[in-house]
C-alpha cells in the first residue's frame, strides 16, 4: 500500500535562492487565505439568511464576504 503524495501546492521550480521554510510558509498562508475566504462567505450568507430571508441578497452579502460580516458587527448591534 503506498501513500499519496502530500508534497507543496505548487508543482512549479523552487528557486535556489530560497529556503524550503520560506516554500513551506507561502504554502499554508495560500490555505489559510483559501479558507479564511470560504468561512467569511458561509458566515455572511448566513447572516444574511437570518436577516433578509432573500436568496438574492444572500449572494450579494456573499461575494462580499468579510466586508459585510464587519458591516453588520459594526452596524447590527
Amino acid at each position: 500500500m503506498t501513500t499519496p503524495f502530500s508534497g507543496p501546492v505548487s508543482t512549479g521550480e523552487m528557486p535556489s535562492d530560497q529556503p524550503q521554510s520560506t516554500t513551506y510558509v507561502m504554502s499554508k498562508t495560500k490555505e489559510a487565505v483559501r479558507t479564511g475566504i470560504t468561512m467569511g462567505s458561509a458566515l455572511a450568507i448566513t447572516i444574511s439568511w437570518s436577516v433578509n430571508q432573500s436568496i438574492i441578497w444572500a449572494i450579494i452579502h456573499g461575494f462580499f464576504s468579510w466586508l459585510y460580516v464587519i458591516y453588520y458587527a459594526l452596524v447590527k448591534r
